[in-house]
């Protein structure tokens, strides 16, 4: 029995042979990025001449071409949005179809499975695998997935049967209710394929010398997919360079997954920040089950480091991992601003010697920009930083080199001294 509270997407799933499928040609020039390895194909490539995308249903399967009729791929369309195609695969055959996401998600479990020996991790990152628009989170037996386009929300009941194929998990859960879905004009929702996943998610996570954390978070309330597996590999780095017995601050925590896995790793004292009362609640929780104690502050971030500050407070080890603070390229110089005075509140905090691990998961914000964030709010407060170690998302958000959208998140752990 199916549970829902969103519409289907009208658009018919073709199982036409590639050669027949009708085509969207490019204008003269615009194949050099898609030859390189990029899928996506803007609206402004296209040869509406010749190709009128208005003629085309969104999530409806094409064959792309260069200019002098060069196959480049099959995709599917939406001509409502500026990224009218995404490209699912170079080949003519076979056809894209339950039995090609199939073996395409087979090949991505197996990299998962290799890198990790409990089952919870990302197991689909679109087109990092190959499957633009699909996200698969897994959580033991539960698959908690999101549809981002209509080009994979016409294929959801291939993408269903081949889940089932693949993994047959105990409950798959679509949720679908993020904002990427109002730009493809899809309605957001919560719907359960199949089974009973119940209110909440377990997840574990290995500390590096092999034990194991367990958590607990929330589904339809919790953010994304229910917890961020992109930051796994960092949590157990800050394991490796947080010196025994550091006070710990997590700044913006969610459900308590840096600061528990602190508490665990030989912190003498943890505190979480969130607005969130019942991001809270789950800390409390996750801190109990793991046997940790932790301090509860519920507070936007920067008005409770600004607090902290005023008492007095000082930390060891602060913890940034704050929601993207610029989601269109227009927000770039107010979210810099913002990166900036979170890390100068931070560094204030910081005892001498201290250790920050900034984080932002803003794909607008390069690399160096966030580097130029911390070093500009390091001199503003007379702190000394060395970077002294660089992470990114997690294996299981692999990066596609062709693609720099599916390199997001950015991690800088700096050893932090008063200026000399």
């Amino acid at each position: 029995m199916r549970t829902t509270i969103s519409e289907r997407s009208s658009a018919p799933l073709s199982h036409t042979p590639a050669t027949e499928l009708p085509i969207l040609q490019l204008k003269r020039g615009e194949d050099r990025r898609l030859r390189a390895g990029h899928l996506w194909v803007f609206s402004n490539e296209v040869d509406t001449a010749a190709t009128p995308l208005t003629a085309l249903q969104p999530g409806q399967l094409v064959q792309v071409m260069a200019d002098r009729g060069q196959f480049l791929g099959q995709a599917y369309v939406n001509p409502r949005t500026l990224i009218c195609a995404r490209i699912v695969s170079r080949h003519r055959s076979p056809a894209v179809d339950r039995r090609f996401l199939q073996t395409r998600l087979a090949s991505a479990l197996a990299l998962r499975e290799r890198l990790y020996s409990v089952p919870f991790y990302r197991w689909c990152f679109g087109e990092s695998d190959g499957l633009p628009g699909l996200i698969l989170d897994r959580f033991g037996d539960v698959v908690v997935g999101q549809l981002s386009t209509a080009g994979m929300e016409s294929l959801r009941a291939e993408v269903e049967a081949a889940i089932r194929a693949v993994l047959a998990p105990r409950a798959l859960v679509w949720k679908n209710d993020t904002g990427a879905r109002d730009l493809e004009q899809l309605p957001r929702g919560v719907e359960i394929a199949w089974g009973e996943p119940g209110a909440e998610l377990a997840v574990q996570e290995q500390l590096p010398d092999g034990r194991t954390l367990q958590f607990v978070s929330p589904l339809a309330e919790g953010q994304k997919t229910g917890w961020f597996f992109d930051q796994t590999a960092n949590r157990a780095r800050l394991t490796q360079l947080m010196a025994p017995g550091a006070r710990v601050l997590d700044v913006c925590s969610y459900v308590g997954a840096w600061g528990v896995t602190a508490g665990k790793s030989g912190a003498s004292a943890v505190a979480c920040v969130d607005s969130s009362q019942r991001a809270l609640d789950h800390v409390a929780r996750n801190a109990a089950a793991n046997g940790v104690a932790i301090e509860p502050i519920k507070a936007d971030a920067f008005d409770a480091l600004e607090a902290l500050l005023a008492a007095g407070r000082r930390f060891d080890v602060i913890v940034l991992d704050p929601p993207a603070f610029i989601k269109r390229k227009k927000e770039l110089a107010q979210g810099q601003a913002a990166y900036r005075k979170l890390n100068q509140l931070a560094l204030r905090l910081l005892e001498n010697d201290g250790l920050l691990v900034s984080c932002s998961c803003s794909w607008h914000l390069e690399p160096e920009m966030l580097v130029g964030a911390i070093q500009s709010a390091a001199r503003h407060v007379d702190r000394f930083v060395q970077i002294i170690s660089t992470g990114g998302q997690s294996p299981d958000h692999p990066v596609h080199p062709a693609i720099p959208e599916t390199r997001y998140l950015k991690a800088y752990f700096c050893r932090v001294t008063h200026d000399v």
